[in-house]
């Protein structure tokens, strides 16, 4: 074996001490420290063959296969033997290996195949200060199964900037070995960007600066692959000649190219990187490392189930990740494109993964493996209550679980798949299709890099339609395809995806199944992407309203613009209110019914127009927000009742009171008001409005607009509020007609006062000196008494005051116009009368 001296072997002594007399352990070590290689080798020593295997589990695919190839070289042999590693469609272990590096859905899939880990004795979480959502769920599991079936399972936690402490609680309170070496000293340089400065251009000028001033290989940290390439272009006409090489890095290219980028070279490098390069992946040779500052990072809204690409400033924790891959390997530089007071100001940490993703990946494998609620786990942190319900959601419009969370054998089946539930539901219907490789070419050309490239600055340009991009994959494979837009890596890589997938399912790969048949394509999509239909929209070509209600717009003037029927493939719900799709199909209707026929609702909708002051009414066929049909119907009173009421409810003036229902809301309240322990119903303008459901329902019978609301009958209606006996006694206690001394029954207005008025001839009540009275003697009437010309002349409750003083003033004052009258100088003895004093002689 190798040896060779790293800052993380001072504290080998103390992890392995730690990993004997303790399950759990947390090993906290500075970026460059050596723990990625160093520790599974020493960890040898304590574990033996017999106990079983060591995992190590690596965030990515060239960290997982670089870092098992060192320890290999570093133990004097090939990968494959003593120490090994699995990754997607790529394995290199024997009966022999004791080491396996893995990428984390590897691990998953291994748990869920085997809960028992069969042969396993510990498992490494390497660089869990990233906090991807397959290694938080990966641990989980683990604890899990610790904590029930495997009591001597080990698992040892490694990070470089994570706080230690919570960790250490998750995992019951375990020790927390702690590396205080660091890595060689980096010099920090700090270029913030000058106002006005086009990013690329600035970071194009410290790179030629660096390359200038400085010694070793260059590491370039940038947010995406757009980035990289073009600031690749600026720097060519630079390097040139300079025996200087440029390599890109991130995720999406080429496996080859990634290590090529790694690997020692003769020139000197400048290695263009996404953060794929502040893991444990060492880069040979750097000494130099730029940092923009910037990441991508995508974010899932679960309310609309888009997803949205941003830009965001590093955390602290990775900006100083970033730093330290200068001092890796001897004494360095980091350049950062931003000011000291920027780098203060970062947050400390990244956001969780598992607190910005789509959840549905996890909320599969949490079914399968029993788990309905997230809480029944051990998390570091828990998924979030709207996110995951959201994923639930999307399994089960997938068929992948039943309305009680349980999965499904189609969802066992998807979960078998290392893809996403989606694309593994599309490729599950293809098999049930009988067309499994045209599914599987679907699904890695979603799960790839796409393969028609976009010019420059120029994504509105680029044809959305997947079926062309299917036909571009036959013809390439044909020999056929002489197109300047297509991306050879990318096409290459879905051809692996699609080969691998076609191994893993028993697919023949030389199997052809049509790429022409458009409509099956839009069959199997729509499996996948059931949420994802589209609906042309009536304000402009390439707009389009999802079926989950959100709109959306063609990334491109094309073909697809004025297909009436898409499917969403590939979106980005962008900044503004409108996402942007980049990756459609589009279907027709009868599509549509035939495989979304359990999706539609037939939705009947009686609304009040305030325009035409009437019930609309219309039946709908719809797919969620999608509307396929819209027809006028009849709808039935039980439909239109409960509209109208609350019309009226809302607009309380769309009632006519009559006035014979304004007595009758008079009287009752005067029964209200004097007779309160009983229960008379409150029938206010107010309250009539709010309680109209309880009362004028029953009278609503083929009332469909505002003119037949104001020629209801409501007197009718209100009296229908009062029971038999309330009608009896509201016709004793507030009458409508009253007897006056005159004779005459003179009738009593309830409805204008805060009392009854008796309007009567002042002639008609000589003689009497009580007041008249209603309400069993409890309210007096207010008097109008009138003049011959019936013109109120006094108004009074006390109608023997009257008689006594006003009376006199009004007589001296009327007789003379109304000789005709009797006007008596004693009312109190005089005749009550209604008619004019008889004719004399």
């Amino acid at each position: 074996m190798i040896h060779q001296f790293y800052p993380i072997d001072e504290v080998l002594p103390a992890l392995t001490d730690a990993v004997t007399r303790s399950a759990n352990v947390v090993l906290h070590a500075p970026p460059g420290a050596g723990k990625t290689t160093r520790v599974p080798l020493a960890l040898l020593n304590v574990i033996s063959a017999e106990q079983g295997r060591i995992i190590m589990l690596e965030p990515r695919r060239i960290a997982a296969v670089s870092a098992a190839r060192w320890m290999a070289h570093l133990f004097g042999e090939t990968v494959g033997e003593t120490i090994g590693y699995a990754i997607r469609f790529d394995r290199k272990v024997s009966k022999r290996t004791r080491i396996e590096v893995v990428t984390e859905g590897i691990l998953t899939r291994r748990i869920q195949s085997d809960p028992l880990l069969e042969g396993v004795a510990m498992v490494i979480f390497d660089e869990f200060h990233e906090r991807s959502i397959h290694a938080d769920l990966a641990l989980a599991l683990c604890l899990d199964v610790q904590r029930i079936l495997r009591e001597d399972l080990s698992l040892l936690v490694m990070s470089a900037t994570l706080d230690s402490g919570p960790i250490a609680e998750l995992l019951g309170g375990a020790p927390v070995i702690t590396s205080q070496s660091k890595a060689f000293p980096v010099e920090e340089r700090y270029f913030p960007a000058q106002s006005g400065t086009y990013p690329v251009m600035q970071i194009v000028d410290v790179t030629t600066r660096a390359l200038r001033e400085t010694e070793g290989d260059l590491l370039v940290f940038l947010p995406g692959s757009g980035e990289i390439r073009r600031v690749a272009e600026q720097l060519a006409p630079f390097c040139s000649g300079k025996d200087v090489e440029i390599h890109p890095l991130y995720g999406d290219l080429p496996f080859a190219e990634q290590e090529r980028a790694i690997m020692p070279s003769q020139k000197r490098k400048v290695v263009l990187a996404t953060n794929i390069a502040e893991t444990s992946l060492t880069i040979e040779g750097v000494r130099v490392v730029i940092d923009s500052g910037l990441t991508r990072r995508l974010q899932h809204d679960p309310s609309t189930g888009m997803n949205r690409l941003v830009t965001v400033s590093v955390s602290r924790a990775a900006a100083e990740q970033r730093r330290g891959r200068a001092g890796r390997l001897g004494p360095g530089v980091c350049y950062r494109l931003y000011s000291r007071h920027t780098f203060t100001g970062m947050l400390p940490f990244s956001p969780p993964e598992i607190m910005t993703a789509d959840l549905s990946p996890l909320a599969l494998e949490l079914a399968v493996w029993g788990v309905r609620e997230p809480q029944q786990l051990s998390w570091l942190d828990l998924p979030q209550l709207l996110p995951w319900e959201s994923a639930r959601k999307l399994l089960f419009d997938l068929h992948a679980i039943d309305r009680a969370g349980c999965t499904t054998e189609t969802g066992k089946a998807m979960a078998r798949l290392p893809l996403h539930p989606r694309l593994a539901r599309l490729i599950i219907h293809a098999m049930k299709q009988k067309v499994p490789k045209l599914g599987v070419d679907i699904a890695a050309l979603l799960s790839e890099r796409d393969i028609l490239r976009k010019p420059s600055g120029r994504a509105d340009v680029c044809e959305p339609d997947i079926t062309e991009r299917l036909q571009v994959l036959a013809a390439w494979r044909a020999g056929g395809a002489e197109r300047t837009d297509i991306d050879s890596f990318a096409l290459q890589a879905v051809d692996r995806t699609s080969y691998q997938l076609c191994r893993l399912l028993r697919v023949s790969a030389d199997r052809a199944d049509a790429v022409h048949d458009h409509d099956m394509i839009a069959r199997l999509l729509l499996a996948a992407y059931p949420d994802r239909l589209g609906k042309k929209r009536d304000d402009g070509e390439g707009r389009f309203l999802l079926s989950q209600g959100r709109g959306v717009r063609l990334s491109a003037a094309c073909s697809l613009g004025s297909s009436e029927y898409l499917i969403a493939l590939v979106l980005n719900a962008g900044e503004k209110t409108e996402g942007t799709i980049h990756l459609a199909c589009p279907l027709n209707e009868d599509i549509v019914r035939a495989e979304c026929s359990g999706h539609i609702e037939t939705v009947r909708h009686v609304v009040w127009d305030n325009r035409s002051q009437r019930v609309q009414a219309s039946v709908e066929e719809r797919i969620g927000a999608i509307v396929l049909t819209n027809k006028p119907f009849r709808p039935s009173d039980d439909e239109v009742i409960p509209i109208v009421c609350q019309v009226i409810a809302d607009n309380p003036d769309l009632l006519s009171y009559s006035a014979e229902a304004e007595q009758l809301r008079g009287r009752v309240a005067l029964m209200r008001r004097y007779f309160p322990a009983e229960s008379w119903p409150d029938l206010s303008l107010t309250a009539s409005a709010s309680t109209s459901a309880e009362w004028i329902a029953p009278f609503l019978s083929g009332v469909r607009s505002a003119d037949q609301l104001r020629r209801l009958n409501l007197a009718t209606a209100l009296k229908s509020r009062l029971s038999r006996e309330q009608k009896r006694q509201l016709d004793e206690r507030a009458p409508m007609l009253l007897q006056v001394p005159s004779g005459s029954r003179v009738a009593i207005d309830y409805a204008s006062h805060e009392c009854p008025v008796l309007a009567v001839k002042l002639q008609e009540m000589f003689g009497c000196a009580d007041t008249p009275t209603v309400a069993e003697g409890r309210a007096k009437v207010l008097l109008h008494l009138l003049s011959p010309a019936r013109r109120p002349v006094q108004i009074t409750q006390d109608l023997k005051t009257f008689w006594n003083s006003s009376y006199f003033d009004v007589r001296k004052e009327l007789r003379g116009r109304y000789p005709k009258h009797p006007w008596p100088d004693d009312p109190w003895n005089a005749l009550p009368t209604m008619r004019v004093k008889p004719r004399e002689g």
